[in-house]
């Protein structure tokens, strides 16, 4: 893609995710897919080690309230941070659109991921992952910044969620899957994603999230609030308060499921942008 056709579908991808962002209710636009992505071998049997990754994850999450997965980032080793530079370029070196789909959804979770926890490192301390201001528009985060080359195509992290994750695979549960270093978000996963258990391991962190205050929290007077996620992007979940709460329902426990069938409806948001460290 031309280096100005790729400007421009950034921009309007921003813009409509501003446009969701930017205000309260259960509706939002179709992510536009850049379909130089969507490239896939079916046929393909190669697997795309991750071990390095997984090392570092298990070495550094440690469990928090609510049950969300801290990071210990203020113990990173520089043996550490200089291996999680070694693995994004090891992901950069695949020509990963000759592999078939089930190893390049854990290949862009990943690689979204590591991306964003070195991003957190080459910065931290850090109060929020929105104070890291080096994409140079709008100042408010690193996600519009340039900072992988895969099969020679600049991507920023709006690309691979926005642009790649999102419209081709067009499933909600990739909400749960990648992290933005924060404590109202989905939780990093204590293992990589492979192609063999990315979905089992989506499937899992959906419940944890749906299940905890994170995703889903119903006061003393039974109003349902529920992360903003559901509310930025929900043409994922069915682009309505009801397909948010059918959402909600299929991965709820009976106890909450319950809750939620009894309020009927959903009545706030909520999201905490605090470093999930």
């Amino acid at each position: 893609m031309p280096p100005h056709a790729r400007m421009m579908m950034r921009i309007i991808a921003l813009l409509t995710v501003w446009l969701v962002v930017s205000g309260f209710g259960f509706s939002s636009k179709a992510p536009q897919a850049w379909e130089d992505w969507a490239q896939s071998n079916p046929q393909d049997t190669r697997v795309i080690d991750h071990g390095e990754w997984t090392a570092l994850l298990k070495k550094y999450i440690k469990p928090g309230r609510a049950g969300l997965n801290t990071f210990a980032y203020g113990k990173v080793s520089a043996a550490d941070k200089a291996a999680l530079q070694n693995y994004v370029r090891s992901l950069e070196a695949i020509e990963v659109t000759g592999y078939n789909k089930n190893e390049q959804l854990a290949y862009w979770l990943n690689l979204y991921n590591a991306v964003t926890i070195r991003v957190v490192l080459d910065h931290y301390p850090v109060e929020t992952i929105r104070h890291i201001d080096i994409s140079g528009f709008l100042k408010n985060g690193p996600w519009q910044k340039e900072l992988v080359t895969v099969e020679e195509t600049p991507l920023t992290l709006d690309d691979i969620e926005h642009a790649i994750l999102r419209p081709i695979w067009k499933d909600p549960r990739i909400h749960y899957g990648v992290n933005c270093a924060s404590v109202g978000c989905p939780n990093l996963q204590t293992s990589a994603f492979t192609g063999k258990t990315a979905s089992a391991q989506l499937d899992a962190g959906a419940n944890a999230y749906v299940n905890s205050t994170r995703g889903v929290e119903i006061n003393q007077r039974g109003k349902v609030s529920v992360s903003s996620i559901y509310s930025w992007f929900a043409h994922d979940f069915g682009n309505s308060e009801a397909g948010v709460m059918q959402h909600l329902l299929k991965f709820a426990n009976p106890d909450l499921a319950e809750k939620l069938t009894r309020a009927g409806r959903l009545s706030d948001t909520h999201y905490d942008w605090s470093l999930n460290e």
